[in-house]
Order: structure tokens, then sequence, then C-alpha cells
């Protein structure tokens, strides 16, 4: 028998995440019907690969600090703090 556990998430939590449930689900890829199943791996490694650049965040603007380094616009970018604030 399964036993419920207490709920411990935040009423805002626990709103998000049924806003989550309720939104409509995604429908899926229109493929041909000749189509032949692929493991996910082939589609990932058509993805451009993540790189970590040493950088410094000036006026809320990122600047790598290699000047060779070149990001495309609207590049993603994850920053990482090397001490708090």
């Amino acid at each position: 028998m399964i036993h419920p556990e207490a709920d411990y998430q935040s009423p805002a939590r626990r709103s998000r995440d049924e806003q989550i449930a309720a939104e409509s689900k995604i429908a899926p890829v229109d493929l041909p019907p000749d189509a032949s199943p692929q493991p996910l791996e082939s589609h990932l490694s058509s993805l451009r690969k993540p790189s970590a650049v040493a950088g410094v965040v000036e006026n809320g603007l990122i600047r790598p600090l290699d000047p060779n380094v070149k990001l495309l616009e609207h590049s993603r970018v994850i920053i990482v703090a090397s001490e708090s604030i």
C-alpha cells in the first residue's frame, strides 16, 4: 500500500505546477509515413556543442576575456559567479 507523503511545496509553486499541467500538450512531430526510427543521440549530434569561455559582466553585458572568442547574435550563455554579491 502506498502511503501519501506530506506536501511541502509553497502555494506559489503548487499554483505554477497546476498551471503547467493545464497547458495544452505539444503536437507530435509531422513525419513522413516511411520515416525510420533513429536514436536520440543522432539528433543531439546535429546540435551545436556548448562551450565554456572566461568572461566578465560589465553593466549587465557579458564580455569574453579572450578577444578571439566570437559569439553569435542572440547566443545563449550561462553565467557562473565566482563570488556572491
